[in-house]
C-alpha cells in the first residue's frame, strides 16, 4: 500500500482541462494494442483470498484476458497455487518479476523462499522479489530481510536480478537495503499520501526520481501504481471511475514516453481486500483494470 506516516498531500484541483471521449478511446487504444510493460496479477476471484489454493485453470483464464496487452506479469507469493502464475505466463510469452511473501511466520516464510528459488531454476523467473512492503508493515527487521536478501541472490542463477519491493521512501531511508539489490522495485502511490488526481502523476514521477537518485545506477522500476475506482476518499485524494482511467492513462503513457518500466496495480478487482490483513477499506475492492467478472473498467468511462 506504501502509506507514509503523516505525510498528506492537501491538494486542490486547479486545472481541468477538457478533452474528447474520441481522443480518449484513441490514447487507450494505443496503449492496449502497443503492449504496456507490465501488469500486477491478480489471483483471487470472487469469494477467495490469500491463503485459500489458486488452479491453474482459473490463473490460465485471467492471464488469456491480460497476455495481449502487457510483456510482463507481477506476482505476490510462490506458494499455494501462485506458483502457476510465473509458469503459465512463460507458456503465453510473458515474462515474470516473481515475488516471495514474507511475514511473521517464519515457517511460511520459509516455504516461500524455497519455491520461489526452485521456480528460478526452472526457468519461470526474470526477475526475483524478495518480500513486498515488509519494512513498511514492520513484519520484519531489516537485518532479518537483509539475510532472505543475501541467501536468494547466492542461489539464483546468475542471470536472474534480485530485489525487494516497497515504498519509494524506504530506499532512501535504508541504505543496506537499497545496496543488497540488483533492481530496486518501488511502489509508488499518491492516492495514499493524499494527493488530488490533477498533480497525481506529477508526485508519482517526483516518487520515481527519488528512488533514482538513491540508486546508483542500479535498474529501478515501479512496481506497484493505481488509482481506485470507488470505495471513497483518502484526504484530497478521491477514488472515481474517472479518476482512475485518467491517472491509468496518464501514468501509463508517461511510462511509455520516458522509457520507465512500470507494473500497474492492478489487473482485476479483488473483494479480500477490503478486510483482512489488507485493511484498505472500501477502495481497496476497486483497482483493477478488469472488474471481478473479467469486464474491462474504463471502456467510454468519460
Amino acid at each position: 500500500m506504501g502509506k507514509r506516516s503523516g505525510q498528506h498531500h492537501y491538494l486542490l484541483d486547479s486545472d481541468q482541462r477538457s478533452v474528447s471521449e474520441l481522443d480518449l478511446d484513441t490514447r487507450l487504444s494505443r496503449l492496449l494494442d502497443d503492449k504496456m510493460h507490465g501488469i500486477s496479477f491478480s489471483a483471487y476471484t470472487k469469494g477467495q483470498k490469500p491463503g485459500d489454493a489458486l488452479s491453474r485453470a482459473q490463473v490460465e483464464s485471467r492471464m488469456a484476458i491480460l497476455a495481449p496487452h502487457f510483456n510482463w506479469i507481477r506476482s505476490f507469493s510462490t506458494t499455494q497455487g501462485n506458483e502457476h502464475i510465473p509458469q503459465v505466463a512463460h507458456t503465453v510469452g510473458l515474462k515474470t518479476l516473481v515475488g516471495a511473501w514474507l511475514g511473521e511466520d517464519a515457517q511460511k516464510n520459509r516455504l516461500e523462499i524455497e519455491s520461489l528459488i526452485a521456480l528460478a531454476h526452472e526457468g519461470a523467473v526474470d526477475i526475483a522479489a524478495v518480500g513486498n512492503e515488509v519494512l513498511y508493515r514492520g513484519d520484519l527487521s531489516e537485518s532479518e530481510l537483509l539475510g532472505f536478501m543475501t541467501e536468494v541472490k547466492e542461489r539464483l542463477p546468475d542471470h536472474v536480478p534480485m530485489g525487494y519491493v516497497d515504498a519509494y521512501y524506504e530506499f532512501e531511508d535504508r541504505p543496506a537495503i537499497t545496496e543488497a539489490c540488483d533492481v530496486l522495485l518501488t511502489n509508488c502511490y499518491p492516492f495514499w499520501e493524499g494527493c488530488a488526481l490533477p498533480y497525481a502523476t506529477l508526485y508519482m514521477q517526483d516518487m520515481y526520481r527519488r528512488v533514482h537518485k538513491v540508486a546508483k545506477g542500479k535498474r529501478v522500476i515501479i512496481s506497484e501504481t493505481g488509482w481506485p475506482s470507488a470505495g471513497g476518499q483518502f484526504y484530497g485524494a478521491e477514488s472515481s471511475p474517472q479518476g482512475a482511467f485518467l491517472y491509468f492513462l496518464k501514468a501509463m503513457e508517461w511510462a511509455v514516453t520516458d522509457h520507465v518500466e512500470m507494473f500497474y496495480f492492478a489487473s482485476f478487482d479483488e473483494e479480500w481486500k477490503v478486510s483482512g490483513d489488507a485493511g484498505e477499506g472500501d477502495v481497496g475492492a476497486h483497482w483493477g483494470l478488469w472488474d471481478e467478472n473479467h469486464h474491462f473498467k474504463y471502456s467510454r468511462i468519460i
